[in-house]
């Protein structure tokens, strides 16, 4: 069994993951259309090399913010680090809150592609879903909402919170991130790509630029991001509650609930 844990921004998927990663030998495969980028480290909330705790995570730092990276190209990279981390004899464990790319993994959707293999160089992919054929982004949470038979192999655990609680999460994680390393963090990347790419310009990173201008306050920034993030789980929350092969836990029942299955599964 392969556990997935999904949920919205800010839900605490990254924590519970490496507290189970310990327990059952696990490596982590990011499903994060953000944390792909690289130098894109505070602004995408990517756990320190101390958070980590020496559980190894993929799906981090794979492409420059200016670089064309989509959802084929994540599920050829995912279905290869699977196959490394069983070889290892480690269990692979998919987290994050792109539904898409879960969705892209777990139901093997099949893509149009001009290569073969994972590239992060490759042009653009389709997926062709009940005779429809279409272009996908990496943010697109709207487009191909079809799923068809899940992958056996694959166990989806979605973390549930109550909406005022969620927001009370997104708020004080908003008070953390607006510091010191992320005005340096938001410059250098300014400096490196300007705002000619959408990876700048969906993330904290707006808000953090109009403060270091003196255009807004910091609590201003830190209202209007938290605004955004908040949307953004409103987006991530419709998307997983249209499949129905997701187990919906709180957050504390979680760490146990997965460990169980996992353990379950072994004994077959």
């Amino acid at each position: 069994m392969i556990p997935v844990i999904v949920g919205p921004t800010g839900s605490g998927k990254t924590g519970v993951a490496i507290e189970i990663a310990k327990e059952i030998g696990g490596e982590v495969i990011s499903a994060d259309s953000r944390t792909i980028y690289k130098g894109m480290d505070i602004g995408t909330a990517k756990p320190t090399d101390e958070e980590r705790d020496g559980i190894l995570h993929y799906g981090f730092d794979l492409v420059e913010p200016n670089e064309r990276f989509t959802v084929a190209d994540w599920k050829a990279y995912a279905e290869e680090k699977i196959r490394e981390i069983r070889k290892k004899g480690k269990v692979p464990m998919i987290v994050g809150g792109t539904g898409l790319y879960v969705d892209a993994l777990v139901y093997d959707y099949k893509f149009e592609t001009s290569g073969k293999g994972y590239d992060k160089n490759r042009g653009a992919c389709t997926k062709n879903l009940n005779g429809r054929t279409g272009s996908l982004a990496q943010d697109d949470y709207e487009k191909y909402p079809d799923r068809q038979e899940m992958c056996a192999e694959y166990k989806i655990f979605g973390i549930l919170w109550e909406s005022e609680e969620l927001r009370k999460r997104l708020r004080l994680r908003a008070e953390q991130m607006f510091s010191d390393e992320l005005y340096e963090e938001t410059k250098r990347l300014i400096d490196k790509y300007g705002w000619n790419n959408q990876a700048m310009k969906s993330n904290i990173y707006q808000f953090a630029w109009r403060l270091m201008q003196g255009e807004i306050s910091r609590e201003n920034a830190i209202r209007l991001f938290v605004i955004d993030d908040w949307h953004l789980a409103k987006r991530q929350m419709t998307w997983f509650r249209r499949n129905e092969n997701i187990l919906w836990l709180p957050l504390e029942k979680v760490k146990e609930i997965v460990i169980k299955c996992i353990q379950n599964e072994q004994r077959k």
